[in-house]
């Protein structure tokens, strides 16, 4: 009896998938270290507190988290704590040894002012910001500087600044400005690398779709299949979902934007015109379908 000639092939399959699987794995461990590197860079960003100013013992530390940026506003709002040290502290820390005005630059909003021995709270302010364009996103960059003076008891005493950021969605650059009156410096505020990593990522799913809705267009019209209705139909779904796929974009960006002239914009664009050529192609393949081949009456 003959052996069967087929008897060989599970160990040929076995042997071209192994390094397909391989492969995957690879990309996988790969795509994981990335992530992981990145996350633990941001992570370690988002805890850095940057201090300018003096290190002497009677001081006053004012703490300065951004809790938000509002890049269209051009504003970073501030929370800030305001701590005296040393001789400058009552009441274990928590309050002034005589009135204190905190004095800020001009591009924050307002001076700070608290009574002697009356505890100290927390206070949110506003910073304008310069430069840099919201129609830039996600690449817009801004730039600011933010200063302290500290009056206490009508006499100027030293500051120290500590600066932390607690928006995700934005990296700040803080560099201490060098001067011995006040406590400063100098801010760039840009889109985090994961948003823009996010951003990027959209981008090229938003051309694939346009490229996959073109190469099926293309089938359909040089095999003049007519109104294939389930084409359409993903045609369709295709160039509304991509709508709401654009507006999920991290930190609601504007109509205009680098994204939109990049990808969105062009890719609905191309959909919409391949699902109108689609549907002339198929009625014209549709009406002489019918003409070769008449109904009988």
């Amino acid at each position: 009896m003959v052996p069967p000639s087929d008897s060989p092939r599970p160990r040929r399959f076995r042997g071209s998938v192994l390094p397909v699987l391989l492969l995957i794995a690879f990309l996988i461990v790969a795509a994981v270290s990335v992530g992981s590197w990145l996350q633990f860079t941001e992570r370690q960003a988002v805890d850095m507190v940057d201090t300018a100013g003096s290190a002497a013992a009677d001081r006053v530390d004012v703490e300065v988290n951004v809790q938000q940026v509002d890049a269209a506003a051009r504003e970073l709002v501030l929370r800030v704590r305001v701590t005296p040290r040393g001789t400058l502290a009552a009441k274990d820390g928590i309050a002034p040894v005589d009135d204190l005005i905190l004095e800020t630059s001009a591009a924050l909003l307002g001076d700070l002012q608290f009574k002697a021995l009356d505890p100290l709270t927390t206070r949110d302010v506003q910073l304008g910001v310069t430069g840099g364009s919201i129609s830039d996103y996600p690449f817009d960059t801004y730039e600011g500087d933010i200063g302290f003076w500290a009056l206490l008891g009508g006499k100027r005493v030293p500051v120290r600044v500590l600066f932390s950021n607690n928006d995700t969605l934005f990296s700040i650059t803080a560099t201490p400005t060098a001067s011995r009156q006040e406590a400063g410096m100098a801010l760039r505020v840009s889109r985090s690398g994961s948003l823009i990593v996010f951003v990027v990522f959209m981008m090229i799913v938003m051309w694939a779709l346009a490229s996959a809705v073109i190469i099926g267009a293309w089938y359909l019209t040089t095999r003049r299949s007519g109104l294939v209705w389930p084409a359409l139909a993903w045609m369709a779904a295709t160039l509304f979902a991509l709508s709401a796929f654009r507006n999920t974009a991290p930190g609601t960006p504007p109509i205009g934007c680098v994204m939109d002239w990049f990808a969105f914009l062009w890719a609905e664009t191309v959909i919409a015109l391949c699902l109108i050529t689609v549907v002339i192609t198929g009625v014209r393949a549709a009406i002489r379908a019918e003409d070769a081949h008449p109904s009988p009456s």
